[in-house]
């Protein structure tokens, strides 16, 4: 029982990039596992989006992110519309964190869709892991 109680209030977590020795018990468990979430967050993930063209020709595009935003050196930062090949058409960057808004719904106009082009994907970024997580394909109709 000794050796539980040890390992239980002495434990290493991630803190600021680096490593930290914690002692305190339930405390320190908690620090824990508050760590090892931030640390699993991952990448911003593209859930859905919507598009419409406009009388001028642009696109305007409505997505959704969902990531596990945790302040403001952790949180998802900007989402790109691209071609097949990589070009970023569209960007929309995000100034803040949504801690407790999540999944939300964010919306760029003025896209300049070139012709020819028939589907684009959208990829959210996020200020610690960068590019990553789920990103989404859209067919566009002509």
């Amino acid at each position: 029982m000794k050796n539980v109680s040890t390992h239980f209030v002495r434990m290493v977590v991630l803190s600021d990039g680096g490593l930290k020795t914690v002692i305190g018990g339930l405390f320190a468990l908690e620090l824990y596992v508050l760590s090892v979430a931030a640390a699993l967050a991952g990448g911003a993930d593209v859930l859905e989006a919507a598009y419409a063209r406009s009388a001028d020709g642009t696109y305007r595009f409505d997505v959704t992110v969902r990531h596990e935003d945790a302040g403001w050196e952790h949180y998802a930062d900007k989402w790109q519309v691209l071609d097949a090949d990589g070009t970023v058409l569209g960007e929309r960057v995000l100034f803040h964190p949504h801690d407790t808004e999540q999944p939300f719904t964010r919306s760029q106009s003025g896209i300049e869709i070139p012709i020819g082009v028939q589907s684009v994907v959208i990829r959210a970024h996020d200020k610690k892991h960068g590019w990553g997580g789920a990103e989404l394909t859209i067919e566009l109709e002509n």
